[in-house]
């Protein structure tokens, strides 16, 4: 299995690695060394840039039980382990290749998560597509097994090509702690994930640029000739070329002067554009951030523009939700404290909207719906889950001191006089 696998990883790999020894596809050994050189600055790796606009929509920033305002225990887990930057490296996986891994282990004081690529680790599923029967994975030292019982450290084998178990740890969570990522769902064909499919319009992209670079290096400027007459040393030839005015001595053949057209490079520049487009549209990344052509957009016209792009986020998110759902609830279960099953990671709202329209919409909101107030602020863009917890933490606070200024007010107020007593007839 691995060895099936590893061609197509090792392939994305490349094209999202900026190797500049790295040759173009066609470019034959023989092609003199100056070429080479333009073929080695003519990569615009626009994939890298494709998975990195997803990646940095998509931040967890939560994980609540339905109902309920505050993260479950298992959220610690989360915290301990600094996941939110290790969250990173595990959505940009597997969007890239289609698909990472999350390792769930006991550990003190709470378990450990870690993100393994899947050039580093095979899994192999049975009927039970949640959870693997084996894993396996490469370390820096050797090997890893994973099973539903225990870990085993394995080693190469001395004078085979084998490997040999040196070592094993229980892990009792009753299932092969290694959770899948995937980029998205697909019960027909393998998810790939968003590189691989964009592969060749990328080589496109390259074989542009290099014609854009050969044309405007051997071409774009205007080359001048004389026939019928050759300078005498070099000296004589770079005195003809800078000179403003030529003029020759009597000669008995005739002179001529001419100079041949620059290259147009308007054609290439044209058809790299076009590449990008088709590039933006197939991969549903705004068009504008490929192309840097953002002049003067408003709000709701950025909105649209990203529209695609979100609506790609949000499928990925749904997925890889799922994902983070289930390693956080084995990591509960590991803690004693199993969370509801309906528990819900909550994602970062990172959509572009302006600011004054999420507060108009939001006041309206809460006073037209009635709706809570403490309970929009998770709706601001851009507010993190530490963020709104202080928010709460300091509302609840200043609510605790204007009920205990108002007591001592009602106590330190003089008390009313006593009613007077009727008169007597």
């Amino acid at each position: 299995m691995r060895d099936s696998e590893r061609p197509r990883l090792d392939r994305i790999h490349d094209y999202l690695c900026d190797d500049p020894a790295r040759r173009l596809p066609g470019l034959p050994e023989q092609a003199p060394a100056e070429l080479h050189r333009l073929a080695r600055i003519s990569r615009v790796n626009m994939l890298k840039f494709v998975v990195s606009g997803r990646v940095q929509a998509m931040y967890v920033d939560g994980y609540r039980e339905p109902r309920a305002a505050d993260n479950v225990a298992a959220w610690d887990v989360w915290q301990r382990n600094r996941c939110d930057a290790r969250q990173i490296g595990v959505h940009r996986a597997a969007l890239a290749y289609g698909a990472a891994y999350v390792t769930v282990l006991p550990g003190t004081p709470v378990p450990v998560l870690r993100g393994v690529s899947p050039r580093r680790m095979t899994a192999a599923y049975g009927d039970d597509d949640d959870w693997p029967k084996v894993a396996l994975e490469r370390t820096h030292s050797g090997w890893r097994l994973y099973d539903a019982e225990a870990v085993y450290l394995l080693e190469a084998g001395k004078g085979s090509d084998g490997l040999a178990a040196v070592g094993s740890d229980e892990h009792g969570a009753g299932v092969c702690p290694v959770v899948r990522m995937r980029e998205t769902e697909d019960l027909d064909d393998e998810v790939v994930g968003v590189v691989e499919p964009l592969i060749p319009l990328q080589d496109q992209i390259n074989i542009t640029t290099f014609g854009l670079l050969v044309a405007q290096h051997y071409g774009a400027f205007r080359q001048r000739y004389i026939i019928g007459w050759m300078a005498e040393d070099e000296e004589a030839k770079l005195k003809a070329s800078a000179s403003k005015l030529w003029t020759f001595e009597d000669s008995p053949q005739e002179i001529s002067v001419g100079e041949f057209g620059q290259t147009d490079l308007s054609g290439y520049i044209a058809s790299r554009e076009a590449s990008l487009r088709h590039l933006a549209t197939i991969s549903q990344t705004p068009a504008h951030e490929l192309l840097g052509e953002l002049v003067n957009l408003s709000a709701d016209a950025l909105v649209a523009a990203e529209a695609s792009h979100r609506r790609a986020v949000t499928e990925n998110q749904t997925v890889m939700g799922e994902g983070w759902e289930q390693a956080l609830a084995l990591a509960g279960t590991l803690m004693g404290d199993e969370p509801d099953a309906a528990a819900e990671v909550r994602w970062r709202d990172t959509e572009s909207r302006s600011m004054a329209q999420v507060a108009d919409a939001l006041g309206k909101m809460a006073q037209m719906l009635g709706v809570p107030p403490a309970e929009l602020w998770e709706m601001l863009p851009g507010v993190s889950q530490q963020q709104v917890e202080r928010w709460r933490a300091a509302a609840a606070e200043g609510d605790a001191f204007a009920r205990l200024t108002s007591t001592l007010q009602r106590q330190a107020a003089p008390a009313a006089p006593a009613p007077a007593a009727p008169a007597e007839v």
